[in-house]
């Protein structure tokens, strides 16, 4: 779905990006209310500001032959994936009817039949299953690209420069992203690199790497494109980091307090979401009716989404057994 820089996307193309991102947020916000009210226990990442990421990346790849692979703070991709958000709210649940069974909650989202392929717990460990994937591909001749998804925290882990590595030497179609929400955790990631233009680390394999800015959905969404048309044609990785901001904390625990309320405020002033809105209403395309009955449609599919995970049933005992490999 590659379209030139210079080309304009479509009115439909546009409200189907704002009304994805839209789903996101209301999503993601219906989901901390949930834990506040401990219907949701365990780990929880939401992915709040970061949403012009996963929706403008996915548009610009074929999930009916590409592939991709993400971190744990996966509800983004998921949703950019058309998955349904009744089957993720009730994963978060915990209930027989989630995306996992109920087994895997927030950080392992799942959809084989759209090759979405987690959602990963650990940190670092889906760079190299991501590069799997893509060797398969590679193998196969299948004309597959394989999008790898992990944070800035992430790109210090041993396997992202294994995986680099092999990748190149055996030019493997795979898209690298480092989403960069300048925070591992809570700590800044300029006191914790000693490189923080992260794309020389994928000159430093060979491998090219670009910097996109992932405030803006259309931007996130040319630069992918033209990274998977390369790793397509190709047979070579490449390598993307995606300036991005979360606006909450690392996780539901994290108060965030090592930021400070102004440079909060001033990223909010880039929010994604915002920033398309304005544009579509400038011109002409969005109108303050549309867009609030757009934003009334994404509430009510996420208040259902709720409703469906409290109605569902607990799994049974025996499934603690089920799906285990000796």
């Amino acid at each position: 779905m590659a379209i030139g820089k210079k080309e304009r996307l479509g009115a439909q193309i546009e409200a189907e990006f704002l009304k994805k991102m839209l789903l996101i947020r209301r999503f993601e916000e219906k989901a901390a209310q949930m834990y506040g009210l401990k219907k949701i226990g365990g780990f929880c990442h939401l992915y709040i500001g970061q949403e012009a990421a996963a929706v403008g990346a996915l548009a610009a790849i074929d999930l009916g032959r590409d592939y991709t692979v993400g971190a744990y703070r996966d509800h983004g991709y998921a949703l950019a994936c058309g998955m349904d958000p009744r089957g993720l709210m009730a994963e978060l649940f915990g209930k027989a009817t989630g995306v996992s069974r109920g087994k895997g909650g927030s950080m392992h989202f799942f959809d084989a039949s759209r090759h979405m392929l987690g959602g990963n717990g650990i940190v670092g460990a889906q760079i190299p299953i991501a590069t799997g994937i893509a060797l398969k591909c590679h193998y196969r001749k299948d004309g597959g690209v394989v999008l790898c998804w992990f944070g800035d925290g992430a790109i210090h882990q041993g396997s992202f420069h294994e995986s680099l590595n092999m990748a190149k030497i055996w030019k493997l179609p795979i898209i690298y992203i480092c989403e960069n929400n300048q925070y591992g955790m809570g700590t800044d990631f300029r006191r914790v690199s000693s490189v923080t233009d992260f794309v020389v680390m994928g000159d430093s394999y060979g491998i090219r790497g670009t910097q996109v800015n992932g405030m803006d959905v259309v931007e996130v969404f040319h630069d992918v494109g033209e990274a998977a048309e390369r790793a397509r044609a190709e047979s070579t990785p490449v390598f993307l980091e995606i300036k991005t901001y979360r606006y909450r904390g690392h996780s539901m625990s994290d108060p965030a307090k090592y930021r400070t309320p102004e440079e909060l405020e001033s990223y909010k002033k880039q929010d994604p979401i915002l920033i398309l809105k304005s544009r579509m209403e400038e011109s002409g395309r969005l109108t303050a009716e549309a867009y609030a009955a757009l934003d009334s449609e994404c509430k009510s599919t996420c208040d259902d989404a709720v409703k469906f995970a409290e109605e569902s049933q607990e799994p049974e005992p025996s499934a603690l057994y089920e799906d285990i490999l000796a």
